[in-house]
């Protein structure tokens, strides 16, 4: 493993520390780590394949979720993990998700989201909110950003979270729940970049832990407001690799 070079402050680090966590507690219950394989794509998020003792791999922008669904179609019984930025995921990425959440691929998607592309210095990224400032938009961003959660629940992803980077056990949980549930999970994962868009203070005061919804309506309700977190929504589908393997 690489000595680790994100910024001092970053919010990847708690998020290495809970997935680190949780590949521990996989491990006592009787799931080797050379089941669990992870992804990342490109952006700053992308150095977590470096830090993790598992077999890893970095692939080009965008491309973690069709990476890791042809890992799943030859391989059922491995656990597939994906990590991505917020540019990653829904500028480059965006028509990948959509699909996989369709299709109920068996992966867990984590996104690392600071609303900019942090590793090309700070511009903005398809969840930059309306008319804020970034190296590309100095007047601001005028464009409405996409709601990750809301997307990915319309999109038919069967597990849909949001968790914060800095409350490392809640994130833990939600990484877990994850992993275990069959089905496209997501979960996005609020990270300040304390370069370019240091949230930490902001989030802290404001992020609000949630119930999980009972119903489709009530989950877009919850999720539109981008300071729940927790579990949002969850439900049971016939999995993508499961129907392939019946052909």
């Amino acid at each position: 493993m690489r000595r680790i070079e994100w910024c001092p402050g970053c919010g990847n680090y708690s998020i290495l520390k809970a997935f680190k966590n949780v590949v521990e507690r996989l491990r006592d219950i009787g799931i080797e780590k050379g089941k669990i394989v992870v992804a990342s794509g490109i952006g700053c998020h992308g150095r977590i394949t470096d830090y993790i003792d598992l077999p890893s791999f970095h692939v080009i922008h965008g491309r973690v979720l069709p990476f890791l669904t042809g890992i799943k179609l030859a391989n059922r019984d491995l656990i597939a993990v994906g990590f991505a930025g917020d540019g990653d995921a829904f500028n480059e990425g965006v028509e990948h998700f959509i699909h996989a959440a369709k299709r109920n691929t068996d992966i867990a998607y984590f996104v690392h989201n600071n609303n900019v592309f942090a590793l090309t210095k700070g511009h903005f990224t398809a969840t930059t909110p309306r008319w804020m400032k970034t190296r590309s938009t100095p007047k601001g961003n005028f464009e409405n950003p996409i709601n990750p959660v809301t997307l990915a629940i319309v999109s038919g992803a069967t597990f849909v979270a949001r968790g914060f980077a800095g409350n490392v056990k809640h994130l833990e949980e939600l990484m877990l729940s994850a992993i275990m549930h069959r089905g496209f999970s997501f979960i996005e994962i609020l990270q300040p970049c304390v370069s370019f868009n240091n949230t930490w203070d902001y989030y802290r005061k404001n992020v609000k832990v949630i119930k999980k919804a009972k119903d489709f309506e009530e989950a877009l309700k919850i999720g539109n407001d981008p300071l729940n977190i927790g579990i949002i929504f969850e439900r049971e589908d016939a999995v993508f690799e499961d129907n392939f393997a019946r052909l």
